[in-house]
């Protein structure tokens, strides 16, 4: 059941992100960052938190998990160090994926041509 669940998650924020591609004027972009702060909103309220205990690790695979991730992080550290801890927190859960596609994109940048 997990499985079925975790796909009609992520399959749920494909389809939403294509019909917002398909009938606005936005990008990728603009619909990636859209996702990211809609999961920061839910993370916020604690409500991602009971998305993924419902749906289960497939919660963790589309870009609003990096939102949640952000606040999560945030969150944990300023209550630990206070103010400062909300920027230091921010990285702590994200800073190995966000090193990685710095990282494979420049490898791939180096490989390959990009078109005009």
């Amino acid at each position: 059941m997990t499985y079925l669940n975790s796909f009609l998650f992520v399959g749920l924020i494909c389809l939403i992100g294509q019909i917002i591609l398909d009938n606005t004027k936005l990008t990728a972009g603009h619909i990636t960052s859209i996702f990211v702060v809609i999961g920061a909103l839910l993370d916020t309220f604690n409500i991602y938190d009971m998305i993924i205990n419902f749906v289960g690790p497939g919660a963790m695979v589309p870009i609003t998990s990096f939102g949640h991730s952000l606040i999560h992080g945030a969150i944990a550290k300023a209550n630990e160090m206070g103010v400062i801890g909300i920027l230091m927190g921010m990285f702590d859960l994200t800073a190995a994926g966000i090193v990685s596609a710095v990282f494979f994109s420049f490898i791939l940048l180096l490989i390959f041509n990009p078109k005009d």
